[in-house]
């Protein structure tokens, strides 16, 4: 049983026969099946099914030939998902097998964030389909989305902020961004301007932080977070919202569009697991794992 599943409307406490026909569900009466070759007599399945707008479970499993002689489907794995919408990067990607259960994680280097952005797979058969083969080095795509479901959060009022405040901000994150790319060739005047930035941010920070909120001084961040490497801490602007509801448990949930470091992505969450009410131009803050959905 997947942690996130309670993301997307659905309960962790299902019975053992309760999940085994939610996943008949998804396999039976998938709304999207695609299946890749492993070899002559194995094949990779996955099964997708809405059960929102937006919303739904992915099963992954194999094919493989039974002593009774007929091909049989063993699941692997299940996992839910929120429909990636936006694009969020171009960057190139590396793939990496996350576990055992052969799920795939992306890893791109995203200056605006100043550290690898990993996500897992969403359409991961598109990926092992591929004809040509892929090694372990980074690859041109057409666009990454990026979407993202959490099991909590909280909604926080904007910092004030006017149009020249607006321009000077987008200033200084193109200029960082610069000297990111600029370090990453191995610029040493670049690494030396970015510690003095670090350093001179810090200190500013702390002296600030003595007699203000520091959530009034920090307008976004995206950080990792836990164990896993596709699971972050982020505060960013709302930029959209809508609902969604389940079909099968009739819970409700909000799908957000969020801009956290300027990286665009859309979030899901339980109405009852978000404090606030989510409104355009406020922030939300959280923690999220994250999804992405590669176009080749």
């Amino acid at each position: 049983m997947h942690d996130y599943m309670r993301a997307i409307g659905f309960s962790n406490d299902f019975s053992r026969e309760g999940f085994r026909r939610l996943l008949s569900d998804v396999v039976y009466e998938a709304d999207k099946s695609f299946v890749s070759s492993v070899d002559e007599k194995n094949a990779k399945l996955e099964y997708l099914k809405f059960y929102g707008t937006d919303t739904g479970l992915i099963v992954r499993g194999t094919m493989e030939p039974a002593e009774s002689g007929k091909d049989e489907i063993f699941i692997d794995y299940t996992i839910p998902f929120l429909k990636a919408k936006a694009i969020s990067t171009t960057e190139k990607v590396v793939f990496e097998k996350h576990s055992a259960a052969d799920e795939y994680v992306g890893i791109c280097d995203d200056y605006r964030l100043g550290m690898p952005l990993i996500f897992h797979l969403q359409n991961q058969n598109s990926y092992l389909s591929k004809k040509e083969e892929i090694d372990n080095s980074a690859i041109d795509v057409l666009h990454i989305s990026l979407a993202a479901l959490s099991l909590n959060g909280a909604v926080m009022m904007p910092i004030e902020k006017n149009e020249a405040d607006e321009q000077e901000l987008k200033k200084r994150r193109s200029s960082r961004e610069n000297l990111l790319r600029r370090a990453r060739t191995g610029d040493e005047k670049a690494i030396e301007n970015m510690a003095i930035e670090d350093m001179d941010t810090f200190s500013l920070l702390r002296k600030k932080a003595q007699t203000e909120d520091v959530y009034s001084l920090v307008d976004s961040y995206f950080m990792p977070t836990g164990i896993e490497c596709d699971e972050y801490s982020v505060l960013g602007e709302i930029k959209d919202v809508s609902e969604d509801i389940n079909a099968i448990t009739g819970i409700e949930l909000w799908v957000l569009d969020v801009v956290a470091d300027d990286v665009y992505f859309n979030i899901c969450i339980r109405k009852d697991d978000l404090m606030g009410e989510p409104e355009i131009g406020r922030r939300f803050k959280g923690s999220i794992w994250m999804q992405g959905y590669v176009e080749f």
